[in-house]
């Protein structure tokens, strides 16, 4: 059974299947820590390698799929939320746009199971908001341009940078 759906319509790239998506992130190991995490980078590398041995549909499969989980978070019930620094709980921040795209990587690297509890419980949300994901960020392109010796140059269908999502920011 292939891992990659055939393309939903003309001229859009195939679908990398959910349940392959989430394996593939299950290789990263775990979320980030609060603090720069080593073995979080590790495991991004790990998965780029991975990506990078499979056909490129795969690649772009996996591309596609991460920013639309990006994107179904990025809504105003996360992105309003401040972060709680651990070591100093009573005093929250604000997320700035790239801290609010940070800690929603560090959800889906966090893996389906926790991905689904904040989708459904936003409150959840504040326990990522001071990790950072980012270096998920760039596991399809690294592995594009490792399989394909060319830089990734590819528009995904669902934008995930902060407050893109218009249905998710009703008040902008």
């Amino acid at each position: 059974m292939s891992t990659v759906d055939e393309a939903p319509a003309a001229g859009l790239p195939p679908q990398l299947s959910w349940e392959r998506f989430w394996q593939l992130i299950d290789l990263i190991g775990g979320e980030p820590a609060v603090a720069f995490c080593a073995t979080f980078d590790d495991g991004c590398e790990r998965l780029s390698e991975v990506l990078a041995a499979g056909p490129v549909e795969e690649i772009i499969g996996f591309g596609e799929r991460l920013a639309e989980a990006l994107y179904r978070l990025d809504r105003e019930e996360y992105g309003t939320q401040r972060a709680v620094d651990p070591s100093d709980p009573d005093e929250p921040l604000p997320l700035s746009d790239d801290g609010f795209l940070y800690a929603r990587a560090a959800v889906v690297a966090a893996g389906r199971a926790a991905y689904e509890r904040v989708l459904g419980e936003p409150e959840l949300f504040a326990a990522h908001s001071f990790r950072s994901g980012e270096s998920l960020l760039y596991v399809h392109e690294e592995a594009y341009e490792e399989a394909t010796g060319e830089e990734w140059e590819h528009d995904t269908r669902y934008d995930y940078e902060s407050c893109s999502n218009r249905e998710g920011w009703p008040n902008l």
